[in-house]
């Protein structure tokens, strides 16, 4: 979209995209009538195999708050100038290497991460580099595996973090300085912003934009980009996928394939051990070991994907899919989306039903 246009449709659209009464347009008027609206030179650090979405999502937030309030210089610098390559193949181009960008002058520095950062961990260069321009940087960000890089430059000692909900343990492990939150989509500990994995980092910089100018311009950058400006709740309701191990042996094979064939029915160990030939006792135990979670908290678990399926996917009360998955009433299913997503199962409906709605 053109710049002119852009900004014409925002015009017309102030009044829609209010914050307290004041709308977009007026909103940056009061931000250069106060002298608030300086450049601020944002630089994200790449290398070879980083997560594409990790630095694109971020840079368009930063480049549609600019384009809006005239606000944000973004450079990007590898551990070379040119192209990178990035985990998925796409190459992006390095405007910058370290060897020849001047790591002071830094607002908000956002370090990237991917697959390889490994790699870049041990680029003594790069993590000299980034030591020193994280010293000096207003905001110190990372998005995804990229709180490895910012931990290996020695940059966020003892401050809270988030990551990637799959690498958060070796995290913590790898880094026992940290105080590693597996959960939150971001997490601010003074000036050190970290966020969950990929689409994660777009959340993150719409909360910088707004810290920088306010919810109405934050807002705006929002709507143009088509994203929540608050996404509620934490990762987990994002990350089913692969929560759990496969099993390993028949016996609990069967007892995990009786759960999600029928999820809302009895799945107490008594009738589990029945499904899998052993013992109540056996069964407590070999479960555990095989899938790395009780039987009791992954009948929980399936049975809350299988509601909000129904949720997404239907019009059916609350009370009926709670009764139809397992939780028995509707304040049972309650406490446990809160449990476990951290949101009401009316609010997931509203913000995740299926797309058909709008076809």
């Amino acid at each position: 979209m053109e710049i002119s246009l852009w900004s014409a449709a925002l015009s017309r659209k102030s009044a829609d995209v209010a914050n307290g009464g004041v709308g977009v347009v007026d909103a940056i008027l009061a931000l250069e009538q106060a002298g608030n609206v300086s450049r601020r030179r944002v630089v994200f650090v790449i290398f070879p195999g980083f997560q594409p979405l990790d630095l694109v999502g971020p840079h368009e937030v930063f480049q549609c708050a600019s384009r809006l309030a005239g606000n944000y210089d973004c450079q990007i610098v590898a551990p070379h100038a040119g192209l990178v390559r990035s985990l998925s193949g796409l190459p992006v181009h390095a405007s910058h290497g370290v060897a020849d960008l001047n790591p002071a002058g830094i607002d908000t520095f956002l370090v990237s991460g991917g697959n390889a950062v490994r790699d870049a961990c041990r680029d003594a260069a790069l993590v000299r580099w980034v030591a020193a321009a994280g010293a000096g940087a207003r905001r110190v960000t990372s998005v995804c595996t990229g709180v490895f890089l910012l931990a290996a430059a020695g940059l966020i000692s003892g401050r809270k973090v988030t990551t990637h909900w799959a690498l958060a343990s070796e995290l913590a492990s790898e880094h026992p300085e940290l105080q590693v939150d597996g959960d939150p989509i971001f997490v601010r500990d003074g000036h050190v912003w970290t966020s969950a994995g990929v689409t994660a980092g777009m959340d993150l910089a719409l909360a910088l934009v707004e810290d920088d100018l306010g919810r109405a311009v934050a807002h705006a950058v929002a709507q143009e980009m088509v994203l929540f400006l608050r996404r509620p709740g934490s990762q987990s309701q994002f990350s089913v996928p692969l929560w759990s191990a496969q099993p390993r042996s028949d016996p609990i094979r069967a007892a995990v394939s009786a759960i999600h064939a029928n999820p809302g029915a009895r799945h107490g160990i008594v009738e589990l051990a029945g499904k899998a030939g052993l013992s109540p006792r056996h069964l407590q135990r070999r479960f555990s070991a095989e899938i790395g979670t009780p039987p009791a908290a992954y009948v929980e678990r399936v049975r809350l994907e299988a509601a909000q399926r129904a949720l997404a996917e239907s019009d059916d009360p609350v009370e009926t899919i709670a009764r139809r998955c397992g939780f028995g009433t509707a304040e049972t299913l309650r406490r446990a989306f809160q449990r476990n997503t951290r949101i009401a199962p009316s609010e997931y409906r509203d913000r995740f039903r299926s797309t058909r709605e709008f076809a």
